[in-house]
């Protein structure tokens, strides 16, 4: 997460990054708890769903499925059939989101939401994402 807010690539980020990533988390968290209707500390697919668009990401339930298969820390879903994701897993997901929206919109230069790359060129926005 750090790496999103160091704007100057020096491994670290100064007082002003840190204010933008402060922004950031304070962000999710007031969407976070807005879709946590009933409280519970999680929030349900739905809830994702909801709240990601609310980002201004457009994702559909498939992907939104994905994500909580990914970021459902406690495997709820294995239990109950449905996943449930904290505010520090959320977190993690719109980070994840969020850096690959940056790196696909750095390809689709049309904005028309299509990109065309090549083989290494997805290695190499793989290897960045895990970075």
């Amino acid at each position: 997460m750090v790496n999103m807010f160091d704007t100057d690539n020096s491994g670290t980020i100064n007082y002003n990054e840190f204010i933008g990533l402060w922004k950031y988390i304070e962000d999710w968290k007031r969407c976070f708890q807005a879709f946590d209707v009933d409280r519970s500390g999680s929030i349900n697919e739905s809830e994702m769903g909801n709240a990601l668009r609310s980002f201004g990401f457009n994702v559909s339930p498939r992907f939104v499925h994905t994500l909580i298969q990914k970021f459902d820390r406690f495997a709820t879903m294995n239990n109950t059939g449905k996943g449930d994701v904290t505010f520090d897993n959320f977190v993690q997901a719109c980070v994840t989101v969020k850096t690959l929206t940056d790196s696909f919109k750095q390809f689709d230069n049309d904005h028309d939401g299509w990109i065309q790359i090549n083989y290494e060129q997805f290695l190499d926005l793989v290897v960045r994402q895990r970075a």
